[in-house]
């Protein structure tokens, strides 16, 4: 039996059709009718997997490992620091730029402007309201999207000394805390079904499925991840909308 962990945007979902190819669809179902376990390793939260439309997994890392899943019961979440949020907003009201941030009561902006609704144009994932964020250091917040460039990122995470981050497009990353992270959700998967890291592959194709990808034990990347990633593959497969999933599947002789 093996542990297969999939990326959602770019892996299982085409950036283009916003679907999950019938050729994906196909292959999942025969790793489960063969016995395998299969996740869903994503940066959305729970709200956003409606784009699985109903396919059954065995369970779910979300918000990049902050809030693990199955269809029965949460085995683990984890949630960013009131100080690390303070500061957060310092930065937010001193050089303002669109946050959203994900908490247990809802997902909401500060304020959303053409990076927003330029990253939800690929995502259809990103269209959440305006909210009041006065008082959001006294939330329970699993992860924030930043709409900043990677040289404000490394300054922000440098006053952000329990947070990560995780990046796929060069306008928006995720800020999570440290602790919680695709990596620490493949883990509490193995505990919770009794499996071992070394029957596990991962499938990705962007900045924050880098952790996970060096975790597993296989490491899949899609032909139209980057450059980075595919470096540290151990098997290239061809893009989303090319069949990419089933290739690989059939390349590791597991359908």
């Amino acid at each position: 039996m093996k542990a297969l962990f999939f990326d959602i945007d770019g892996t299982l979902v085409s950036f283009k059709t916003h679907d999950i190819p019938e050729s994906t669809k196909r292959a999942l179902k025969l790793l489960k009718e063969k016995g395998h376990k299969i996740f869903i390793a994503t940066g959305r939260g729970k709200d956003g997997l409606f784009v699985l439309n109903g396919i059954d997994f065995d369970g779910y890392i979300t918000l990049n490992g902050q809030y693990c899943f199955t269809k029965d019961e949460v085995i683990y979440e984890n949630t960013i620091k009131k100080e690390e949020l303070e500061i957060l907003v310092k930065e937010i009201e001193k050089n303002p730029f669109p946050c959203v941030f994900t908490t247990d009561h809802g997902t909401f902006f500060n304020y959303r402007d053409e990076r927003v609704d330029f990253i939800n144009s690929i995502t259809h994932n990103d269209d959440h309201p305006v909210g009041d964020v006065s008082d959001i250091v006294n939330d329970h917040v699993y992860q924030c999207g930043c709409y900043i460039s990677e040289e404000e990122e490394k300054e922000l995470l440098k006053k952000l000394k329990n947070c990560t981050s995780g990046r796929w497009h060069p306008i928006f990353v995720d800020i999570s805390p440290v602790g919680g992270t695709k990596q620490k959700g493949i883990d509490q998967f193995l505990a919770y079904y009794g499996m071992d890291i070394k029957d596990t592959i991962g499938f990705g194709d962007g900045g924050n499925d880098r952790q996970m990808l060096e975790h597993v034990n296989t490491a899949v990347v899609m032909g139209n991840g980057n450059d980075e990633l595919k470096a540290i593959a151990d098997y290239v497969t061809d893009d989303v909308d090319h069949d990419g999933i089933l290739k690989a599947l059939q390349h590791l002789k597991l359908i």
